[in-house]
């Protein structure tokens, strides 16, 4: 465990460092606060901008609070998990390329522990940006439109937790086996296209599938998920990400022999 906290307390340092601390929660705060502000303003923004003709007016109904929370995730699940990837892409693959992992290959390490205080790290700033964003959507839409109950935001942001940890899990273990940043951000664009897309084909079939984590933590807004259809979900996207970091520690140790001298 002293090799663990040396490695956490390495890990800190390298995050604040490059600022990431700081950054990519602003851009998840960014996101949430958007979504209600710009559903708020919509008609003033569109008459500000002449879009109307003259003497026309312009109305439409008011989007519910629920809406909103939903569009906050759904800007998540593009430009949010697009963030997170290009962010920890290099995790692991970036110091095999620049060379300061000879530093730490050069003694005795435990992979496992190494990988783990990557993924740790990678996670905790990942889960505090979305939490910081669904609290920065939640209180402009309490300001703007109406309140939704603080259980079941509780329940769709942990719900929708599960998901965000399962492709932090995918990035960091492409980090560790791809030979540079570039190749990891790639691979995990691409398993997540096909994850997403193998749900709109197959997913009526297969109600534990793990992508239909956000589905289930948007259904917390009006009522509730089926328990087993999400328990199941949950179950499988934990025994994935068991799987990856199992598979990320190899593919550390396996490729420490390729890092830049």
């Amino acid at each position: 465990m002293k090799q663990f906290n040396i490695l956490m307390q390495k890990e800190w340092r390298e995050n604040t460092r490059n600022y990431k601390i700081y950054w990519i929660p602003a851009i998840f705060i960014l996101l949430g606060i958007t979504e209600p502000v710009v559903n708020y303003f919509l008609p003033q923004i569109l008459e500000a901008s002449g879009g109307l003709p003259e003497g026309a007016v312009f109305e439409m109904p008011a989007p519910t609070p629920e809406q909103i929370l939903t569009a906050v995730m759904e800007q998540f699940q593009t430009i949010g998990m697009a963030v997170l990837i290009l962010a920890y892409m290099g995790t692991v693959a970036g110091e095999r390329k620049s060379g300061t992992a000879t530093l730490l290959y050069v003694r005795p390490l435990s992979f496992p522990f190494y990988f783990l205080s990557k993924w740790v790290m990678a996670s905790a700033i990942s889960l505090l940006s979305v939490w910081f964003g669904f609290l920065g959507g939640y209180y402009y839409t309490l300001i703007f439109f109406d309140k939704v109950e603080w259980s079941k935001l509780l329940q769709m942001v942990g719900t929708y937790s599960i998901w965000v940890l399962l492709i932090v899990s995918i990035v960091v273990a492409a980090s560790a086996a791809m030979p540079n940043g570039g190749l990891a951000a790639a691979v995990t664009f691409a398993v997540y296209l096909v994850l997403q897309l193998g749900d709109g084909l197959f997913g009526t079939n297969w109600s534990i599938s793990p992508v239909k984590l956000p589905q289930y933590a948007a259904a917390w807004l009006s009522g509730s998920p089926d328990s087993a259809s999400l328990g199941g979900a949950i179950g499988v996207a934990a025994l994935l990400i068991f799987v990856l970091f199992v598979f990320g520690s190899w593919a550390s140790r396996k490729n420490k022999a390729k890092t830049k001298v």
